[in-house]
């Protein structure tokens, strides 16, 4: 299985504390509770659920980033605001990470997602292991590779999707188009990431799982 699981993106405080900005979104059809996500001292997660793919959208509260990933961090210090991750789902994580291997993709490790909380007193583990490729030479954005620990943890983590557009007949999201200055290195590792869904060159399109379509564009205007 290869399908898009949820994209990590750099937001700026307003979007979870301005109440003008938090209406807007709730307003576009996707229900938003920006208290609700994961966190500590450090970092404040807030998502949009769309089915069961999501916006992972993320604040900086301190420089050091409070346990959150150290390159995702030293991005946002940098003034970075936007996508940064894409994460794919899989159930086959080890294989996927053999495979890279092999195609020579710089790929870290499959380990679960731990950070410190509590005035670093405790450590929290989620219950999904992740594999990450080096980012991109042209655009700040790196691939992610996700699997659940089971099909309990999987389902007890469905339990806190909301409130999910789904209320409102938004099911899932169902492509991603990414434009930006694309190098030719960048291209080739694409094309070794999702080597068997390519289904078109220009531009660069692959079909996933679940019929979901993820296109690359080069624009250099951005």
């Amino acid at each position: 299985m290869f399908k898009l699981d949820h994209l990590v993106i750099n937001i700026d405080e307003c979007y979870q504390k301005d109440k003008k900005y938090i209406s807007k979104i709730v307003e576009a059809g996707f229900p938003y509770e920006p208290s609700f996500g994961k966190g500590t001292r450090g970092f404040k997660v807030s998502n949009i659920w769309i089915g069961n793919e999501y916006f992972e959208m993320v604040n900086i509260l301190k420089q050091e980033g409070g346990g959150w990933i150290e390159s995702w961090t030293n991005l946002y210090n940098n003034g970075h605001r936007g996508l940064v991750c894409l994460m794919i789902d899989t159930n086959s994580l080890d294989k996927i990470y053999d495979i890279f291997k092999n195609r020579n993709i710089n790929i870290s490790k499959p380990e679960f997602l731990k950070f410190k909380w509590f005035f670093n007193l405790f450590m929290r583990t989620m219950p999904w292991r992740n594999s990450y490729v080096n980012f991109f030479e042209g655009i700040p954005l790196q691939i992610g590779l996700q699997e659940m620990k089971d099909d309990k943890s999987r389902k007890f983590m469905e339990e806190y999707m909301v409130p999910n557009s789904i209320d409102n007949e938004i099911l899932g999201i169902e492509k991603i188009i990414v434009k930006g200055p694309i190098t030719t290195n960048d291209i080739e590792l694409i094309k070794k990431i999702f080597k068997e869904y390519i289904i078109r060159d220009f531009p660069l399109t692959m079909t996933l799982d679940n019929n979901q379509t993820l296109i690359f564009k080069e624009d250099k205007a951005n």
